[in-house]
């Protein structure tokens, strides 16, 4: 048995990146998952086409903002780290004015984002969180959780752990979050999203481009270095089993396929494709915790990430909303006064007000969106192509979109 100050719980990059924070600003943190092993400094640093991780994020400024102030950034590969200037949506109709540019020059801003690796994010956590003498980690399996006045109990696979705060980032099935008996909105997509790399003929011009298709799928391409790109395809989970299939018995002909998708206009900005990974896929949902602290009262544990939020990956900010969890929290914990502990309620619940605006906004865009460009009705489509059309027209509307995705 061990008593630390907090609990951080999930071996993703929302627990590894709180655990650090928090470690950094000197609190005693035990971070707890199934398999934390870490993964060796330059593993797959060598920049060929058989270790591109085919999970991809694109990281906004607030993102960037963090993991410099955590000494993570610059310990990442530059060479695998690709800036976006440009962003270019096209519309499901087919007219030409059916389409949004987006441009760090019109926003004024140097980037608009910066794609990267979620495994070369992983691999500059780990060895930052190597050097912490106030993080201890213990790959664990929780088998049950009791929360108290003075903070949770966890019993685990590996012994009983205890502190008086625990952070939940263990991912959009969390078990803590069920324990807990936090009521969950949950809204299943029949949606899949595909994933793979491909070299392109052309280069991408620092540009990330999406195509609204007819019936409803949504087919990204976001840009890598060395003449790359990342593809995120939204489609039917029939589809999706499909594509996967064919991938892995005939992959020219899934990259013709991906190709014949745009009615040319993929081909005519990057080239042709060659697939550089196998394609991958996983389910798409909506997902939002009805609180983000347990229990109601006298609150010890917090959920962040993708145990509270979940959302669809049209708008590319699922990992940035967390990561701006983990931002506010600690804040928060840094600007703790001396009299408050760390699991005071009034601590806790000014964290929770602090995030409340922020993740309904966006996951109640994003899904309003992607419902959007689902219905096939003429209303609709004339609705969500005009609309797109218009702001295209508006330099103000753009540039206040930019700042916002940018955090």
């Amino acid at each position: 048995m061990t008593a630390e100050e907090i609990i951080v719980l999930g071996g993703g990059i929302a627990g590894k990146t709180a655990a650090l924070g928090l470690a950094q600003q000197g609190k005693r943190v035990l971070h707890l998952a199934p398999d934390l092993a870490t993964k060796k400094n330059g593993q797959t640093n060598k920049l060929d086409s058989s270790s591109w991780d085919s999970r991809v994020y694109a990281i906004s400024k607030s993102s960037k903002d963090l993991f410099k102030k955590l000494q993570v950034w610059d310990a990442l590969p530059q060479d695998r780290i690709q800036a976006v200037k440009d962003m270019r949506i096209f519309g499901d109709r087919g007219h030409p004015s059916d389409f949004l540019h987006f441009s760090a020059f019109q926003g004024t801003v140097p980037e608009l984002a910066w794609i990267i690796e979620a495994e070369q994010i992983e691999i500059a956590l780990d060895l930052a969180s190597s050097f912490q003498r106030n993080l201890t980690r213990v790959s664990a399996q929780v088998l049950s959780l009791e929360t108290s006045i003075e903070g949770v109990s966890l019993e685990t696979s590996q012994g009983t752990f205890q502190a008086p705060l625990l952070i939940a980032a263990d991912g959009s099935n969390s078990s803590i979050r069920s324990i807990m008996g936090i009521d969950t909105f949950i809204q299943a997509y029949d949606h899949t999203a595909v994933i793979a790399n491909f070299k392109c003929t052309k280069p991408n011009l620092q540009t990330a481009y999406q195509w609204f298709l007819p019936g409803g799928d949504i087919l990204a391409m976001l840009p890598l270095p060395d003449q790359k790109v990342s593809m995120v395809w939204s489609t039917s989970t029939n589809h999706a089993k499909e594509l996967v299939c064919l991938c892995g018995s005939s992959p020219e002909e899934f990259s013709q396929g991906v190709l014949q998708q745009t009615e040319g206009k993929l081909q005519q900005v990057l080239g042709d494709l060659s697939l550089l990974s196998t394609a991958t896929s996983y389910p798409l949902k909506k997902l939002q915790a009805k609180r983000l602290l347990a229990p109601e009262t006298n609150p010890r544990v917090i959920l962040i990430g993708d145990a509270a939020h979940v959302m669809h990956p049209l708008a590319g900010q699922g990992l940035n909303l967390g990561l701006r969890d983990i931002r506010d929290l600690l804040e928060v914990m840094d600007n703790k006064e001396k009299l408050r502990a760390l699991n005071d309620p009034v601590l806790l619940r000014r964290f929770e007000r602090m995030r409340v605006g922020d993740i309904q906004t966006l996951l109640s865009a994003t899904h309003h969106l992607h419902q959007l460009f689902l219905s096939k009705s003429t209303t609709s489509q004339w609705l969500r192509n005009t609309g797109m059309s218009l702001l295209n027209k508006s330099p103000t509307l753009k540039r206040q979109l930019i700042l916002r995705a940018l955090g």
